[in-house]
Order: structure tokens, then sequence, then C-alpha cells
């Protein structure tokens, strides 16, 4: 966590950066473009959560509980142009919780499970910050 964050926005492949965070795939199921077993989609999305279970249970056991954030109060609120939501906007449209450990004063980081499509993959998402999470807005 104390790589710096970059400085201009850039999205390579699976991860997002930019000035003062960065977001990434932790891990992802397959996807869904064949599927039409609704236990195989539910087994992936199971094997992604325990995947999440697990890194936080290693990460509560080293900084402390963490906070669970409802990601809704975040949507497309971070930048001005809803078209192009930052990182926290993004998890909402995805995701319906964030799971956030503040470990040291400068960073906090965030995991949850997200899937932005029924046909694309669950994907366990690490979203580290710079100081503290933002609060929502109150608009």
């Amino acid at each position: 966590m104390a790589t710096a964050f970059a400085e201009i926005e850039d999205r390579d492949g699976a991860e997002w950066s930019g000035p003062g965070f960065r977001l990434a795939a932790v891990m992802e199921s397959r996807d869904f473009w064949e599927v039409h077993d609704p236990d195989v989609v539910d087994a992936e999305e199971r094997g992604v959560e325990t995947a999440l279970d697990t890194l936080a249970a290693a990460l509560t056991n080293a900084w402390g509980a963490p906070t669970t954030v409802e990601l809704w109060l975040y949507r497309e609120t971070d930048l001005p142009d809803p078209a192009a939501p930052g990182p926290l906007g993004f998890l909402a449209e995805v995701a319906s919780e964030l799971r956030v450990w503040q470990p040291s004063v400068d960073r906090w980081l965030g995991l949850t499970v997200g899937q932005a499509d029924p046909e694309l993959p669950f994907r366990l998402l690490a979203l580290v910050g710079a100081g503290t999470l933002p609060e929502p807005p109150t608009t």
C-alpha cells in the first residue's frame, strides 16, 4: 500500500489509477455469456465472495474490524460529469457494500465483490485511497 498514486488517471486492463486512488481486480470468476444455469452462476459468485471473506479476515486480523459502507451513497458523485464517475461512483454501479480499513492516517483500503453486467464475471475489487474515505455528498 506504500506505492505512490498515479499523477494522471490511467486505466490498464484490470487496474484503474489516478491522483489519490488505485482500483484493481484481485480475482475474477468466469464470464457468463454462454452460461444459462443459475447454479453455476451462484457457485462462481460464492467462490469470489469466499475469497473476499478470506482476505477480509486476514486484514481484520492485522488492522482491526472494517467499517461497512453502503455504496449507493456514492452513486455518480465522484466527478461533476455523471457519465464519468470516479472509483467510488464506479463501485456504486457494480456492488452494494464496501468493507473499509484505515491501516494508516494517509491510506484506506476497501474491498467488495462486484459485477458490471449479468454476462460479465464477478470480481473481487480492491480500492486504495489517499487520506480517509471521502464522506458521501449530502445533496
